[in-house]
């Protein structure tokens, strides 16, 4: 029998390698005892540690690298954008660059408050606003008229332009010196008590507080009788009143229609008297309320 050999004999042996299966393992070098060289067996485990240890750490740089490199990629393609906010604040245009809206004409719209109302008494202050029908049926319409809850029963009327001859004591001077055109009266009863109330027109508002401011006690419209009114204010004593408005300045005289003097426990009378002021008043001012509407509404 031939015996079994060791080491280089018999030619060419396979070299073990631990990470391919089936390869023979490499025979130890050991000492003459035949144990194995452990000095040596450890470096070669530690070369074979650090060479995993190189190929993993290569292979992780180059996963980085291509991570980095997809990223540059993105952000390039993204800086190519026509977007504004994408770029960097160097390339976009300095404030004095971007043109500004002062160029455009700004719109221009009506105003929307409404304007001032037009002030009625304007409209009788004056020949030239005043232009409305006047007369006694139109300033003092229908035949009666009621203040509270007294009710006053019309009676005669009268228009002339001889405002003198209507008139007595120092008013028909007044008249006369103040211009007075026109002066309008009638006659309300009630009861026993009569007033008549006259209405002297001017050209001007300053005409007919000059003629007001002149006039006193003596300073009487002549009272209007007529109509089953029976005269009254001629020889007694009566109970007088002067005031204006606008261009119109207005006069009363009140008394009793059997000829008593008034005296001031008459109140009645007194009532009655200041009743046709005020209508006259709200009359004149209704007027210019009238004339005022009609001029807003052209």
């Amino acid at each position: 029998m031939r015996p079994m050999s060791f080491g280089q004999q018999g030619g060419p042996q396979s070299q073990w390698d631990p990470w391919k299966p089936q390869s023979q393992q490499q025979p130890w070098d050991g000492d003459a005892t035949g144990s194995p060289d452990w000095a040596a067996l450890a470096e070669a485990s530690e070369t074979r540690n650090k060479r995993r240890r190189l190929l993993f750490i290569g292979g992780g740089a180059l996963a980085t690298l291509a991570v980095g490199t997809a990223v540059a990629m993105m952000v390039v393609s993204a800086g190519g954008s026509d977007d504004a906010s994408n770029k960097p604040a160097s390339s976009l245009p300095a404030a004095t660059d971007i043109p500004s809206g002062s160029g455009t004409a700004a719109p221009s719209f009506a105003p929307t408050s409404a304007p001032p109302p037009l002030d009625p008494k304007d409209f009788v202050a004056s020949k030239s606003k005043d232009t409305a029908p006047f007369g006694p049926d139109i300033l003092y319409p229908g035949t009666q008229l009621t203040m509270g809850s007294t009710i006053y029963k019309k009676g005669p009327t009268a228009d002339t332009k001889s405002c003198a001859a209507a008139a007595k004591g120092t008013l028909p001077k007044i008249l006369n010196d103040n211009a007075c055109t026109r002066l309008v009266r009638v006659t309300y009863t009630q009861g026993g008590i009569a007033v008549t109330v006259g209405v002297a027109v001017f050209d001007t508002e300053a005409a007919a507080i000059k003629a007001k401011g002149q006039s006193d006690k003596q300073s009487i419209v002549a009272s209007l009788a007529g109509q089953d009114v029976k005269a009254f204010c001629n020889s007694a004593v009566c109970r007088s009143t002067t005031n204006s408005y606008g261009r119109y300045a207005y006069f009363t005289i009140a008394g009793f229609t059997n000829g008593k003097d008034v005296t001031s426990k008459d109140t009645a009378v007194f009532a009655t008297g200041d009743d046709l002021a005020e209508f006259t008043f709200r009359q004149i001012r209704r007027r210019g309320e009238a004339q005022a509407s009609a001029a807003a509404n052209r």
